[in-house]
């Protein structure tokens, strides 16, 4: 689909490019099934409703893409609905102020037909924690930490989103000794093998996450090792038994609830998640902003950049886990993991280009060759001298030729040669 069409069928929520960067955000290893289906267009999942969002300097676009769940006929009034979405209307019953329990039963529970442009807001609002003003909150870290307001001009509107508990935790199992790349196709796999086909857009079918139930089912650990899930098979099937067994879904949802010390024990309690993976659950959808998830990569941003001590460690122990997390703690309080998710991002390799931009738009313009595709500098054109066919010149002189003037020295050398054979004979 070209760009201009997808605009078209767009609707807008104004957001300053300083308060949410999608690029960023959606690619910094939070979650895994985000997908750029065109240059600055991102694709993928919240709840089970599929998503295709973009963004200017004043505002964030977005498509929202209904589930194609039924088969079944319509009702006349879903079909009215379904026409008034379209043309941007808000014509849904369901228009009042919404609550925090009521966003989350938008994103959890399948429904039939289109939201109104109110939910979808608070749905999107919710997703990237848009009540909490992140300009200010730079303004803060920067204060406070000289390197981060060294590094932040070049990274502003990283956001902390608010996942879904149940994606979340499988997917952080599946990230153990992971990358990004590698992580996303274990996350997209699970979903085709154990999720909801929800619609198939561009010749691509998406999915919704899996239930726990569905996870826990009978022969699911074979199946995944079969896939490629190697030792991590073993950890989802029996994290999906556990939390079944504590409760569910409402049981991941309670621990939001709980106090940061407690929510991070209790999930300690899933297999397969360790002190890392539980501090990663715990920041990106349990509500604990403090929470500081400490990888061989944040290690290595600490050493170098906060507590050189730690550069004669070789490796993260306890104890250096906790050194780490308490220092970023103390330094930037309450939404510390947040600040440390933006020291991150600037860290990794995928965004080294972003470090540059300032640096090249202070630079003199640079203009494109047509023919070549090369760049050159913006600068006046040479004037060269034309080559006339009595005298040739050289490209950057005015007198004759190098070739030339070597002809012209022998002709010399030679005539002089005559003048004192001449010369001779005369005297003779």
């Amino acid at each position: 689909m070209k760009t201009v069409q997808l605009i078209q069928k767009m609707l807008s929520i104004p957001c300053m490019a300083t308060e949410l960067r999608l690029d960023i955000t959606l690619q910094c290893g939070q979650s895994f099934r985000w997908k750029e289906v065109q240059p600055g267009f991102w694709r993928g999942v919240i709840g089970h409703r599929v998503w295709t969002l973009t963004q200017d300097d004043t505002n964030v676009l977005y498509q929202v893409h209904e589930p194609q769940l039924s088969t079944t006929k319509k009702s006349t009034k879903m079909e009215q609905d379904e026409q008034h979405q379209k043309n941007g209307m808000v014509m849904n019953d369901r228009t009042a102020s919404l609550k925090m329990d009521d966003v989350r039963h938008l994103r959890t529970v399948k429904q039939e037909g289109p939201l109104s442009n109110e939910e979808y807001t608070a749905i999107l609002n919710d997703y990237f924690q848009m009540h909490i003003p992140l300009e200010e909150r730079y303004h803060d870290w920067s204060k406070v930490d000289h390197n981060f307001s060294i590094v932040s001009p070049q990274f502003p509107g990283v956001r902390m989103l608010k996942q879904d508990p149940v994606e979340n935790v499988f997917s952080f199992i599946c990230s153990s000794n992971n990358n990004i790349v590698r992580i996303s196709q274990l996350v997209e796999k699970l979903c085709r093998l154990y999720g909801t086909p929800l619609i198939e857009l561009d010749n691509f079918t998406w999915y919704a996450f899996p239930s726990v139930t569905a996870l826990c089912g009978e022969g699911v650990e074979q199946t995944l090792r079969e896939q490629g899930f190697g030792y991590r098979a073993k950890f989802i099937h029996q994290s999906a038994k556990i939390i079944e067994a504590n409760g569910g879904e409402e049981w991941l949802y309670s621990l939001r609830d709980l106090p940061y010390p407690q929510c991070h024990e209790q999930l300690t309690t899933l297999t397969g998640v360790g002190a890392k993976v539980a501090d990663c659950i715990c920041l990106m959808s349990m509500g604990h902003l403090e929470a500081i998830p400490v990888d061989t990569h944040v290690f290595q941003i600490a050493a170098r950049d906060y507590l050189p001590e730690l550069q004669s460690a070789k490796t993260v122990t306890d104890r250096v886990y906790q050194k780490i997390a308490e220092h970023f703690r103390s330094l930037f309080g309450e939404l510390a993991g947040w600040a440390h998710s933006v020291l991150f991002s600037a860290d990794l390799k995928k965004f080294e280009a972003l470090k540059g931009e300032e640096r090249k738009s202070s630079k003199s313009p640079v203009k494109q060759c047509k023919a070549t595709g090369k760049k050159k500098d913006h600068k006046e054109p040479v004037k060269r001298q034309k080559i006339t066919k009595t005298t040739k010149t050289s490209a950057h002189t005015k007198g004759p030729c190098p070739s030339q003037q070597k002809k012209k020295q022998k002709v010399e050398e030679r005539n002089k040669d005559g003048d004192k054979n001449c010369r001779k004979k005369t005297l003779k």
